[in-house]
């Protein structure tokens, strides 16, 4: 596994998002670095991942790829294959990216499931200047839960890592959690995002999403016995 870029911009804000319940982080990613007209700066590469190509708006999307809002100084890390079975590799080379380019502070979005069909927001940071912009905003601290995937092994691996967690009640693509999880952002980082307009955006891309997460599903099934080649369960 290996990180390629073209620049590595200093003291950054890193927002990531990678595959998981509700895909809320992916979703809310696309969201920004299409508002924010984010450049692509980078990818992570790897010959564990599951080999495919995914076409959106006619444009080959790399499965995990790196952007950058030079306005704001934000990278993005905006994730589309599924990542099992990687993510503690993954957590070491972003938390070595952020070190290298002395992030501020990194934010990982996760949607959490719920049975209550509400929206809530959580925070979670080991920051206390962080805590109070959090709460400044509304949001409830995160005090008991279990989170798994390359955002679980960001938490355990460096402590620079604050998250953002938005309750889902839908097990693939959830828009409305995407853009709940802008608004939380917008108000805490001061992006000025119309998140609401993008709802509409994020529908037609949470399509798009079901099926390649569906198929990336299908291709590791399918190869998950060959022995010559790993692919991602």
């Amino acid at each position: 596994m290996k990180v390629v870029m073209d620049k590595k911009p200093k003291n950054p804000i890193v927002i990531e998002g990678f595959p998981g319940f509700g895909l809320v982080g992916t979703i809310a990613v696309e969201f920004l670095i299409k508002h924010l007209n984010a450049k692509p700066i980078g990818m992570i590469r790897s010959s564990l991942m599951v080999p495919m190509a995914a076409i959106h708006e006619s444009k080959v999307v790399e499965p995990i790829g790196i952007f950058h809002d030079p306005k704001n100084n934000i990278i993005l890390i905006h994730a589309l294959s599924g990542v099992r079975g990687l993510e503690w590799r993954l957590a070491e080379i972003i938390s070595k990216l952020c070190k290298e380019m002395k992030a501020k502070q990194i934010i990982s979005i996760e949607g959490v499931g719920s049975t209550q069909g509400t929206l809530n927001a959580y925070y979670f940071t080991r920051d206390q200047n962080n805590k109070k912009n959090f709460e400044k905003i509304g949001l409830e601290q995160l005090k008991e839960g279990i989170v798994v995937g390359v955002t679980g092994a960001l938490l355990l691996k460096d402590k620079n890592v604050n998250g953002v967690f938005i309750e889902s009640t839908v097990g693939l693509a959830d828009s409305k959690a995407a853009a709940k999880a802008i608004e939380v952002l917008d108000k805490y980082l001061g992006l000025k995002v119309d998140y609401k307009p993008l709802l509409e955006a994020a529908e037609k891309f949470e399509k798009t999403l079901n099926v390649i997460m569906e198929k990336s599903k299908e291709v590791g099934e399918s190869k998950k016995d060959d022995k010559e080649l790993s692919y991602l369960g």
